[in-house]
């Protein structure tokens, strides 16, 4: 159940309007990091937790929290947008034909803002670990954005903006952190998976795959693994290659181009409709 409260968590209140700003802003909201996308993947995590308590909870809080934020922003693009100046609004509009409109989900493009943004897997280290990054893409775009204005209030949304990004990266590393402590969940996700199934041999290589060498000289290339089951190893290049297979023979139907004469591909098509029939 959802509840409206008409304010706000923090004020969102530009010192005068910038309909070119306000396009770039749509980043933050309707990007493929942006507010909505948290908004979202938050909550569908929430409703695909399968387990009471804090984890549910805190991803209930904060994602509830985030649609906030989906509003503060939002109201600050209108804001922008109100009586901007002509020569502002006419070169936003050719930008993004439908700006004029107000604020949309939609990134400083004009891309519609899409469901595939979001990573809601059941697995919550996997989940967590993606809102981590989620959080530092989002953090890295609210700070360029704020080094484009001068505006006080834009830049003070912002600033709060960034302070809560900040708290959400600690929050979610934490959380990963906790889940391996309690042993709920476990490094390498998923845990439940059978080792043994798996190719344990090249569980920790190191493949160096480009001209490169640099590579070999990080923590991932020797030493003990995050997971404490293994040991890194490096190979300058792989050391197994099995021959390719044959191209594949489409059916004719589908009319891809094959090795074949074409008059066969014709009569193949043919028989074929005639055995489907019967």
């Amino acid at each position: 159940m959802f509840f409206h409260k008409q304010e706000l968590q923090y004020k969102a209140s530009p010192a005068k309007p910038d309909a070119i700003f306000a396009r770039r802003l749509q980043e933050v909201l309707g990007g493929q990091y942006g507010e909505i996308t948290v908004a979202m993947q938050y909550g569908f995590q929430a409703w695909s937790c399968h387990i009471p308590g804090k984890y549910r909870d805190l991803l209930y809080g904060i994602g509830a929290e985030e649609f906030g934020h989906v509003e503060m922003l939002a109201i600050m693009i209108a804001q922008l947008l109100e009586k901007a100046p002509v020569e502002q609004s006419e070169a936003a509009a050719a930008a993004d034909p439908v700006l004029g409109a107000g604020v949309r989900p939609v990134d400083s493009n004009g891309n519609p803002w899409q469901g595939s943004y979001i990573t809601a897997s059941g697995n919550l280290l996997a989940d967590f670990t993606a809102n981590a990054n989620a959080e530092m893409q989002g953090r890295v775009q609210v700070a360029r954005i704020y080094n484009m204005t001068d505006d006080d209030g834009v830049r003070d949304l912002l600033s709060f903006l960034l302070a809560r990004d900040t708290m959400h990266q600690n929050q979610w590393i934490r959380a990963a952190q906790e889940l391996r402590e309690e042993g709920v969940e476990d490094l390498p996700v998923p845990s439940n998976f059978p080792l043994a199934r798996e190719r344990r041999d090249v569980a920790y290589e190191y493949i160096n795959f480009s001209d490169g060498v640099a590579a070999a000289e990080g923590s991932w290339a020797s030493g003990s693994t995050p997971d404490g089951k293994g040991e890194f190893t490096y190979l300058d290049g792989p050391e197994t290659a099995v021959p390719m297979p044959p191209p594949t023979t489409p059916d004719p139907r589908f009319y891809g181009t094959d090795g074949k004469p074409n008059i066969v591909d014709k009569a193949e098509g043919a028989i074929k409709d005639k055995l489907t029939e019967k």
